[in-house]
């Protein structure tokens, strides 16, 4: 991975699972207004089970910016709808980047595509980057006995809609043909005992769709990596299926980077009373040794998670909600 620095990152929540009208604004936290022109901001915002993000970088010196689409959302027109309230114009991104193929960060995708192509101010496809793994045909099978098969991404239907796919394993650096600002993990390697993937998780025997293949790693998760001048890496993870700690190591491992300043995203810790909720005190006690400057979980990170967060490391969190603007 390029070791270029970039002087600005802001990163726009567009859908995660919580939106409060009534948090204000901090040092790097910028919230939506509830008052515009003498009246309250409205349409408000919608929450979900689902994850968006948008990612916009500067480099002043080379005069370069850029900006990304980090999934979509688990409805239709859910990050639309929000983006339509803050006036975010999907024409002017530079790309989309999916975390993984799981429908609560994939869903948008096909009507985000649709708005793009009728707004973009020049003719050409819209680049969206994701692991091979997230077009699988995949289920789930609970604990209790419970089956479910996951919404499919399909490929050949984003093609349609104007999306130039890349298919990426390893490291990516973003934008391609310019100086990299950004980089995609690609596969995170699993190394964190604790860290256990998503063992209901299922694919399709290409063969035989009766079939199903236990596919408890989700390796087509992945993270976005930023280096920030003077500062160090900005993590954001869309689930954290890998594991925020292993995606935390890896990241330094492929930045050459020791120093964290911000770790943003899913750390998928619900509180399930089973092996996310064990995880929940060896991640934090992993996390406060890389001594990051912030946390912002997102998402999946799950309320008991959080609130140890809050109570371990409180000069360090930020709480999200739709609409705000983190700004590093």
């Amino acid at each position: 991975m390029s070791k270029s620095e970039v002087d600005q990152v802001s990163i726009t929540i567009l859908m995660d699972n919580t939106t409060d009208l009534l948090l204000t604004n901090s040092r790097h936290a910028v919230r939506p207004p509830l008052v515009r022109n003498e009246r309250i901001a409205l349409p408000a915002p919608v929450a979900e089970h689902g994850f968006s993000a948008l990612v916009s970088i500067s480099k002043h010196e080379q005069n370069i910016d850029c900006s990304y689409l980090f999934d979509t959302g688990v409805s239709e027109n859910g990050v639309i709808h929000n983006a339509d309230v803050f006036r975010i114009d999907f024409g002017n991104i530079d790309g989309i980047i999916l975390s993984h193929g799981h429908f609560d960060h994939f869903t948008g995708l096909v009507n985000i595509l649709k708005r793009i192509s009728s707004s973009r101010r020049t003719t050409g496809n819209i680049d969206v980057f994701t692991h091979p793994d997230a077009f699988q045909k995949r289920w789930a099978i609970f604990p209790d006995g419970k089956r479910a098969r996951f919404p499919i991404l399909y490929e050949q239907q984003l093609r349609q809609l104007g999306a130039t796919i890349h298919k990426n394993i390893g490291v990516c650096n973003l934008p391609i043909t310019e100086v990299p600002l950004l980089t995609i993990t690609g596969e995170i390697p699993r190394e964190i005992d604790f860290e256990k993937g998503f063992p209901y998780q299922y694919t399709e025997d290409p063969n035989n769709e009766r079939n199903l293949i236990p596919d408890p790693l989700v390796r087509d998760d992945q993270a976005i990596v930023i280096n920030l001048s003077g500062k160090g890496l900005v993590v954001l993870t869309g689930c954290g299926h890998a594991g925020v700690i292993n995606t935390i190591n890896y990241a330094k491992k492929i930045t050459g980077i020791n120093r964290i300043h911000a770790i943003m995203g899913g750390f998928h810790l619900p509180s399930d009373g089973g092996i996310y909720e064990a995880a929940i005190e060896p991640t934090l006690r992993e996390i406060q040794k890389t001594q990051p400057d912030y946390l912002v979980p997102c998402h999946c990170t799950g309320w008991k998670a959080t609130s140890r967060i809050i109570e371990m490391m409180p000069e360090k969190f930020m709480q999200s909600g739709v609409g705000t603007t983190f700004k590093f």
